[in-house]
């Protein structure tokens, strides 16, 4: 019934691999996809495999579950290596998009180089030469390094056979020739072309890149921390050099420097990874920005532009669909409530929402503009701590209250709060989102925005920012579930009703929409449901440790755009029930961050939700996988004239949404897209 949620998270890995695979989509996005499944890998090494190998010490895990995680990486980079080298370089090459190795440099691009190396690189490099007295560097987390075969003797007379060369992450990883064009040189090249003038009257017998991956987990002791800023603040550094869990070194370096590293770095052989190309391919990612070439990119994105005014939302609740929908929308919405005099009170969350973020620009300006501002910033969002850092600062600076969040809880929930005098009395609006308050992401991820003012949802969700800035106690919510209190325990009631409802011959159903399944009640209340003869429907992106059986259905779903968003529908016997919410079904969502779930009531709404989320992906086979009960995946049969459901919908709002009237935007529920697109 249940897999290993790493074994799981590989498996994704592969799946995203198979975009970079599929030959119909445009080049450039087959070499995004490769980056983006190399970043994750990295991802994985720094933080699961990290800890995996700790349980392992303690004897905690078994080994052959290591061992099986380990063939699996390794076929995976092996089949990254084979797609970048067979397929995409070739292909980039004919588009004559090149990445240039030194025997294919001419006269005048050998001597441009060697300028450039001379003034750009060489004064930022700084050779270490082994000895008793230079003993290996610290070389930072995921950074290029290079170690040097030398022969010959020192400046004090002293033979010296080894050094190492780090390169700082301050330099590009690609250069283009000449400063412009589509022929360009790596990094690695470039050093390793001009190594001797980095040794001069030494012999250079050759160089190979290499690059170790850290345990980036933090260690911090919240429960200890007397300041928790400052406490992250000193983990930061510590990050960049926790003990190194991977090394990757080139294909062609001597068994003796590969054997003299990994001993460095106290890694064993099944930790090591041979590398045939350069042995970062995330920095691939700068050519898909350099190359102006549309033909090989998905066509650029026109997301609808939504207004979203106080006045239109007393006379309906709101959804927008991002990206298909402007995240803009959502900015200009905050924006609206800084300015706006009438405005009292701002109240939000902030997981990730990047460093220089107009989110954060208009609650500063609704600080200086002498409103009550008040941030609930998660200092622990992985890999955004630094940015989180940042602008807490800015924001206390200003005069926001800012508060980090619950020790021992992530604050995961996205929610603002805004209080606005009308007529002498006050009114709460509240906007809700399954994603981040981060304008980058809002582009790439799909995700839902809600928007409402009724009173029982507006009353839960300033209960709950209570209970994030007071710690006080509170009675159970009206509408809403949250995380660590009810959220969990919600879920569970309805899947045994629906259980129940099917055991009695009523409707029942179940169909949600999740980043990750892991939460082992969670799994087995739907198994359980599935066999009593519920019928389940289950779209779960990434980690998946629930396997199919009879009326048990598991699909996971990639494309253009990052899946994000997290939708819950409930049979319920004809009175259905479709939530939305920041959690996925994962302990850590449910029982150790605060998460919420609101429910859609609006039956237009709810009919556009379901129409977007479900139908339209189950319609669509295209880049659709489903999970097989042996834990595999096997892509849906294409079905004839099938686009992908991202494309359906990309189609689908260039050509029905259009500005509207106010009383059309009533009549049609708020939705602001025509009818006819919700048949």
């Amino acid at each position: 019934m249940h897999c290993d949620r790493d074994l799981s998270a590989l498996l994704f890995q592969f799946r995203v691999l198979s975009l970079a695979k599929d030959r119909s989509l445009p080049l450039l996005e087959r070499l995004r996809y490769l980056c983006i499944c190399s970043n994750n890998l990295d991802e994985f090494f720094e933080i699961r495999m990290a800890s995996l190998k700790e349980k392992i010490r303690n004897k905690l895990l078994p080994n052959p579950l290591l061992e099986e995680l380990v063939a699996q990486t390794r076929q995976l980079v092996l089949e990254q290596y084979e797609i970048l080298n067979q397929e995409l370089l070739p292909a980039l090459k004919s588009e004559q998009i090149q990445l240039k190795n030194k025997s294919d440099w001419n006269p005048k691009q050998r001597a441009w180089l060697k300028s450039f190396f001379q003034t750009q690189l060489l004064p930022v490099l700084s050779p270490i030469g082994l000895d008793p007295a230079h003993p290996f560097p610290l070389l930072a987390n995921k950074s290029l390094n290079f170690i040097v075969s030398l022969k010959g003797q020192d400046a004090f007379g002293r033979r010296l056979e080894m050094a190492v060369v780090p390169a700082p992450k301050s330099l590009p990883r690609l250069v283009q020739i000449g400063g412009e064009g589509k022929e360009i040189v790596s990094l690695e090249q470039m050093i390793r072309a001009h190594m001797s003038a980095l040794f001069p009257h030494l012999k250079v017998v050759n160089s190979y890149q290499f690059r170790v991956t850290r345990n980036s987990n933090l260690s911090v002791d919240e429960e200890e921390a007397d300041d928790l800023l400052q406490s992250l603040e000193g983990e930061l550094t510590s990050r960049r050099y926790g003990n190194a869990v991977r090394l990757e070194i080139e294909e062609s370096c001597p068994d003796r420097l590969v054997q003299f590293l990994s001993n460095h770095f106290e890694l064993q052989e099944e930790d090591i990874y041979r590398i045939k190309g350069p042995v970062n391919l995330v920095r691939l990612t700068a050519l898909y920005d350099w190359v102006d070439r549309p033909d090989l990119k998905f066509p650029a994105l026109i997301a609808q532009p939504v207004s979203i005014t106080f006045q239109s939302l007393k006379k309906a609740d709101r959804a927008l669909l991002h990206p298909f929908e402007s995240f803009a929308s959502v900015c200009d919405f905050l924006k609206q409530a800084a300015r706006d005099p009438h405005v009292l009170v701002i109240k939000q969350t902030l997981y990730r929402t990047g460093s220089d973020s107009v989110i954060v620009d208009h609650l500063v300006e609704a600080a200086n503009a002498g409103k009550e501002v008040t941030v609930v910033i998660e200092l622990r969002a992985r890999f955004d701590e630094e940015a989180n850092i940042q602008l807490a600062s800015r924001l206390q600076e200003a005069g926001a209250h800012v508060v980090y969040g619950i020790v021992g809880y992530k604050t995961h929930a996205k929610m603002l709060l805004v209080v606005r005098r009308e007529k002498g009395r006050l009114r709460r609006y509240v906007h809700l989102g399954t994603g981040n308050y981060h304008p980058k992401t809002g582009k790439l991820y799909v995700d839902y925005s809600f928007f409402t003012t009724h009173a029982q949802i507006c009353e839960d969700v300033h209960q709950i920012f209570l209970q994030l800035t007071g710690l006080s106690k509170r009675g159970p919510l009206q509408k809403c579930l949250e995380a660590p209190f009810s959220l969990k325990s919600g879920l569970l009631e309805k899947i045994e009703r629906e259980r129940i409802n099917a055991k009695n011959g009523l409707k029942a159903g179940i169909k949600a929409k999740l980043n990750a399944l892991a939460d082992h009640d969670m799994m087995h209340a739907l198994h359980h449901a599935a066999e009593a003869g519920v019928s389940i429907e289950l779209t779960v992106r990434g980690i998946c440790c629930l396997k199919p059986g009879p009326n048990l259905k598991i699909y996971s779903v990639l494309g253009r755009f990052l899946e994000h968003s997290r939708v819950f529908y409930f049979e319920n016997n004809g009175q259905s029930e479709l939530f939305l919410s920041s959690a996925d079904w994962m302990s850590r969502n449910l029982v150790q961050r605060v998460e919420i779930a609101w429910p859609i009531e609006s039956p237009e709404l709810k009919a556009r939700i379901l129409k977007e989320t479900f139908e339209i992906y189950l319609e669509e086979s295209r880049f659709r996988f489903e999970l097989q009960e042996d834990g595999t995946y096997i892509a849906s049969d294409l079905i004839k004239g099938s686009t992908g459901a991202q494309n359906r919908l990309l189609d689908a709002y260039r050509a029905l949404v259009a500005p509207v009237s106010e009383p059309e935007q009533l009549h049609q529920g708020a939705l602001g897209i025509r009818p006819q697109f919700c048949q």
